[in-house]
């Protein structure tokens, strides 16, 4: 009978230090799920953030200020606009007509 309670004893005592593993496991996956899930959420406002932003760099108004102010960029028009013809002998050293 004193075996046997020995060996029960032995069986509660693994399962016992089993059962604080694994909830000591699965707080600690817990608490890492968590920060993940608050990591992406992190993530996810500043990935909007960066997609407004990039819409707001590239408005054309802000881009055609940007070339004219600081390119020294103009529209083109027919008064401004110079024509080049290719002569044949341009074609024939791989140009296109």
């Amino acid at each position: 009978m004193t075996r046997l309670n020995l060996v029960l004893l032995l069986a509660l005592l693994a399962s016992a230090f089993a059962l604080v593993t694994v909830r000591y496991e699965s707080r600690r996956l817990y608490v890492a799920n968590e920060r993940a899930r608050a990591q992406a959420t992190r993530l996810a406002a500043e990935h909007e953030r960066l997609v407004a932003e990039q819409r707001a760099l590239a408005a054309p108004w802000r881009v055609q200020h940007i070339a004219q102010r600081q390119l020294q960029m103009r529209a083109a028009h027919p008064a401004i606009t110079e024509y080049v013809a290719l002569s044949p002998t341009d074609v024939g050293a791989g140009g296109r007509p």
